[in-house]
């Protein structure tokens, strides 16, 4: 059994599309696009290792960002670039209704549902299964409990439109704050881990206090 971890750029205002260029994403006419940039120092550039190069053993991926990552990363192939050689040689795996071939090196085309074949992917993989971008895809595993943890970048500003993390049908979970960092630009670092369900209590007195 693996573990899904959803790791995501998010502005302060939950939106998470085309970080990391004008021309990534402009769905709904989104003219934000490379948003990231600015906030990519050595203090970011250590975390995302962290995160690619140690921690995934497997990439979950939307239709769009497969295209996207697709494009550009099997170009890269320089050696000393620990996160493309991480990209490129990881297995992949890919949600999508319009594909019927993936070309990138040990890519993996996920039929059906993909509620129900992340669900049966996270029973036979072992290790950590990690999303990055593929808002779409993410919204329908919040949907349906299977998300394990986050790790979340988060960014200090707002756009106020634009895909974002999380939207109404998510199935309500408790989180634990597992652990922080904050950047010199001021990103934000958080990694959150499932603690089961909500607690809920009242601040106001009964009619008796």
């Amino acid at each position: 059994m693996s573990r899904l971890i959803v790791t995501a750029f998010v502005t302060l205002d939950g939106v998470m599309q085309a970080p990391g260029g004008p021309d990534e994403d402009v769905d709904g006419g989104f003219q934000h696009g490379g948003w990231q940039v600015p906030y990519v120092d050595e203090d970011f550039m250590d975390l995302i290792l962290g995160i690619f190069e140690r921690t995934a053993d497997h990439l979950l991926l939307g239709r769009k960002t497969y295209d996207i990552f697709a494009a550009h990363w099997p170009r890269v192939t320089d050696q000393n670039d620990p996160i493309a050689v991480k990209l490129n040689s990881m297995p992949k795996y890919v949600a999508s209704r319009t594909r019927d071939s993936l070309e990138w090196h040990n890519s993996h085309l996920l039929k059906g549902e993909a509620a129900q074949s992340v669900a049966q992917l996270k029973a036979q993989l072992d290790g950590v299964i990690m999303t990055q971008g593929s808002s779409n895809l993410i919204q329908t595993l919040q949907q349906h409990d299977l998300v394990d943890e986050y790790r979340l970048l988060i960014n200090p500003l707002i756009l106020g439109t634009g895909k974002r993390l999380f939207a109404e049908g998510a199935t309500p979970v408790a989180w634990t704050l597992m652990e922080s960092r904050t950047t010199s630009a001021g990103v934000q670092y958080c990694a959150y881990e499932r603690a089961g369900t909500p607690e809920y209590g009242t601040f106001l007195l009964d009619e008796q206090g």
